[in-house]
């Protein structure tokens, strides 16, 4: 199966940067990976880009995409934020969300996992099919009854997570059990809270029936983002990954 790749990363209205993002193909696969990372005195930015080279480089050593796999190459992660929290005191407090998908694409599956609120988004026929759950404070008190989904968007709590890379407390990733069987013009996106938090459900449906390509899309979306993120946007990024044959 034939996989294309966009990518958009921006820092908004916020500086530095602290969101990272990569992927890496073999000849029968590819891996993805985005983060958030947060912290003072730049630990944000050093944990999602440490959390990305190491999951990536545990998928190179090890071309799995199965769950075990992804959970391993987060745990891996996890390990070397905590490793680096203890080498140097500014750093003490990084963390980083992660969202994780792997596609198999000589038997055309995928799998998936995360820790955090960045989301992915699996999207079939105009609708979306699967969305991973956050791990914050809100969609606790969404699944509490207290707010609806839709109110976790503009909550003020939004950002408070109750889990995290560097974080021990509560450190379990939630990782697909079994694979996704993929058809031609399944598409997914990854994205940070920054993106998706400013970018409604109907929009990333409404702009993906009409983009041409996975860059066309992911511009059209961004300019909700900025159209509504105004001075304080947060970071944002998103990487698009369109399956098969996407007409």
């Amino acid at each position: 199966m034939r996989l294309a790749i966009s990518a958009l990363s921006k820092p908004g209205g916020r500086e530095p940067n602290e969101d990272a993002f990569g992927w890496w193909s073999s000849p029968t696969g590819c891996f993805c990976l985005l983060c958030d990372g947060a912290g003072g005195h730049g630990g944000g930015e050093v944990a999602s880009k440490l959390a990305v080279r190491v999951a990536l480089s545990h998928f190179q050593a090890t071309p799995v995409g199965t769950g075990p796999s992804i959970r391993a190459a987060i745990v891996a992660a996890h390990d070397a934020i905590l490793t680096a929290q203890r080498s140097d005191d500014a750093l003490a407090q990084m963390r980083s969300t992660a969202v994780v998908l792997a596609i198999d694409t000589a038997n055309a599956t995928a799998s998936w996992g995360h820790l955090g609120d960045s989301r992915l988004y699996c999207f079939r026929n105009g609708a979306i099919i699967s969305r991973t759950t956050d791990h914050s404070v809100v969609q606790r008190m969404v699944e509490a009854g207290y707010l609806t989904d839709d109110d976790i968007r503009s909550a003020p709590e939004r950002s408070q997570l109750f889990a995290a890379l560097g974080q021990q407390e509560n450190f379990a990733p939630a990782v697909a059990d079994s694979p996704f069987a993929l058809r031609d013009g399944d598409v997914f996106l990854l994205c940070t809270d920054g993106f998706w938090a400013p970018v409604q459900d109907r929009t990333m449906l409404d702009t993906l029936r009409d983009a041409a390509t996975a860059e066309a899309w992911l511009n059209m979306m961004e300019r909700d983002v900025i159209a509504k993120g105004g001075r304080d946007q947060d970071n944002y990024s998103a990487l698009a990954i369109w399956c098969g044959d996407a007409s």
